[in-house]
């Protein structure tokens, strides 16, 4: 108990730093993400960053994804790799990895010690500042060879835009935090694109025209070059199951020097959306494998093979079925109702739903609600959650049932009560929300299993 303290009181000394992800109505400017405040901490630290080799990944939907695939992949090369992404579900520490294993409560409490003496000496350092600078020093110490690091918020101003990656990703761009980013695709294009070095080069899933443009003119600016999933590498989706997952097909639009071919792979990821995020990654290693990072096809091949990614269209239990899904705007809710009309068809659907506030709610319920039989509202435990009679309001314009349960563990007992056996719950919204309902179903599951019952 003791030592579960000791580790409660290091996040609360974290979280005591200026946290904008739990914040309302902050300014997003250079004064509040200050990035000559990080190159002066990282400095202090004798710039771990600058130790290994890194694929730096920003956009709207699909980074964390992109991420688990590359990580996976440079792993099974023989790599030790660092995986740094934003937010966990469960543990802050499931933020910093190495070789997808969580930083230990013990070394994560350890390193915060260490630089405490210079955040307690008047820093104006964010908590994800902080965090970031963490990550890049356990990288260091834990002596990892390949990271992949996934920015924040935007990217122009986030923490992490302090490296010098061997590649950059961006991945597929929409409308997420409009408040801060700006309300067009090109203003929100153009924050993500803000990660783009001289010279290096840049891999772009495929976007909406408005942000393409944004991406080829600042890449065209900064001399990068431009690699483009979808038109200089190719693919196709060529089979999808719940059992077996999804096989792809991609190639290389014009044959090059490396004479690749065509490449088959598996990802056990569903939905038609991850075979791009899984393209997306594969192009970032090609590109990656001539700028220090080298990794076969067939390495590649088993990497993605093994990759996983909770909380994305995850099956918890198959009969009755129970999937999770941190879907938290118009268009991951509607890539959601793509795929369970695909997995599902025919299927009635219970919903499990909640937001934060300054998200696009009404979106998300046009995209999903005509597929709901029953919805049922909730709230996580983050500031800005919205209040489930706010949503309530919203789901009527609709004439789906709803009802409204306070807690995150009660609503899913609620969605299994009303699906009876007949239905698919789906719980989605938010990444709090589906936090909340994944850690209530293992500990449902754990009770089920135990033998007294």
């Amino acid at each position: 108990m003791e030592f579960e303290k000791d580790y409660q009181d290091t996040l609360d000394y974290l979280y005591s730093f200026v946290d904008y992800s739990l914040t309302r109505g902050f300014a997003f400017s250079p004064e509040n993400f200050d990035l000559d405040r990080m190159r002066l901490f990282l400095q202090y630290l004798g710039h771990p960053e600058r130790a290994y080799s890194i694929i730096h990944i920003a956009g709207t939907k699909g980074k964390g994804s992109v991420a688990a695939f590359c990580a996976a992949a440079l792993q099974a090369a023989g790599y030790t790799v660092g995986l740094y992404t934003s937010p966990h579900l469960e543990d802050y520490a499931e933020r910093i990895q190495v070789n997808r294993l969580p930083i230990s409560h013990v070394s994560l409490m350890a390193l915060v010690n260490e630089i405490r003496p210079y955040l307690d000496a008047g820093t104006k350092l964010t908590t994800f500042e902080i965090t970031t600078a963490l990550a890049f020093l356990y990288f260091f110490r834990e002596k990892v060879n390949a990271a992949v690091i996934e920015v924040g918020l935007g990217g122009r101003l986030d923490a992490t835009n302090v490296i010098d990656p061997v590649v950059t990703v961006i991945t597929s761009i929409s409308y997420d935090h409009t408040n801060v980013l700006g309300e067009t695709l090109a203003e929100i294009a153009g924050e993500k694109a803000g990660i783009i070095k001289q010279g290096v080069p840049v891999v772009c899933a495929p976007q909406q025209e408005e942000a393409r443009a944004v991406i080829e003119r600042i890449t065209t600016e900064r001399q990068a070059p431009l690699i483009m999933v979808g038109r200089d590498f190719q693919f196709s989706r060529q089979s999808a199951t719940l059992s077996a997952g999804q096989t792809l097909r991609v190639w290389r639009a014009v044959e090059a020097e490396d004479g690749l071919q065509s490449a088959q792979l598996t990802i056990p990821l569903h939905g038609a959306h991850q075979v791009e995020n899984a393209v997306t990654a594969y192009t970032a290693l090609q590109v990656g494998r001539n700028r220090g990072l080298p990794v076969t096809d067939e390495q590649i091949s088993a990497g993605f093979a093994q990759a996983s990614w909770p909380a994305r269209f995850e099956i918890l239990q198959q009969d009755p079925p129970v999937v999770v899904d941190s879907a938290h705007n118009r268009d991951s809710a509607l890539k959601l109702r793509q795929a369970v009309d695909e997995y599902y068809p025919g299927i009635p659907v219970v919903m499990v739903f909640g937001a934060s506030e300054d998200k696009d709610i009404a979106g998300m319920f046009a995209e999903l609600l005509p597929r709901v039989q029953q919805l049922v509202v909730t709230k996580s435990f983050h500031p800005r959650a919205a209040d489930p009679q706010v949503l309530v309001q919203m789901a009527r314009a609709s004439d789906c049932p709803v009802v409204v349960v306070d807690r995150v563990e009660d609503a899913l007992e609620e969605a299994i009560r009303l699906a009876d056996g007949e239905a698919l719950v789906l719980t989605t919204g938010s990444i709090f929300v589906a936090a909340g309902v994944r850690e209530s179903w293992y500990k449902r599951a754990r009770e089920y299993a135990h033998p007294d019952n």
